[in-house]
């Protein structure tokens, strides 16, 4: 049964990672008034459920891939805020920049999960 909910977990990584990774039209789209705010809580939204299961996919990896995967869910949530704030504060060169930092950690989060089950 636990290894079900492992595989469920990464799987949910996997799809949150892709939604964010996909998130670049939406950004495109945010120079209007409400696409900011609609961004901005799917950012919020997908990166909460990241957390989550990236909290419990840590607790149950090895000591080594615990180390690696917490790293990279430091460098992840820390890029995810400072894009949560480049969309608070409206700037599409901003935005784009923060968001390219974001995707490159999520593409080696993604790396790290890919020989997981």
């Amino acid at each position: 049964m636990e290894v079900m909910r492992w595989k469920g977990r990464v799987h949910r990584i996997r799809k949150c990672a892709v939604d964010l990774l996909s998130m670049e039209d939406d950004l495109i789209d945010a120079e209007e008034e409400d696409g900011w705010e609609l961004t901005g809580s799917e950012l919020r939204l997908k990166s909460t459920f990241l957390y989550c299961d990236l909290h419990r996919v840590i607790s149950g990896a090895g000591e080594e891939r615990k180390k690696a995967l917490t790293l990279l869910a430091d460098k992840l949530f820390y890029r995810l805020e400072r894009l949560d704030e480049a969309l608070k504060s409206r700037s599409i060169s901003w935005t784009n920049v923060r968001y390219g930092d974001a995707t490159h950690v999520l593409q080696e989060l993604m790396a790290v999960l890919m020989p997981l089950p």
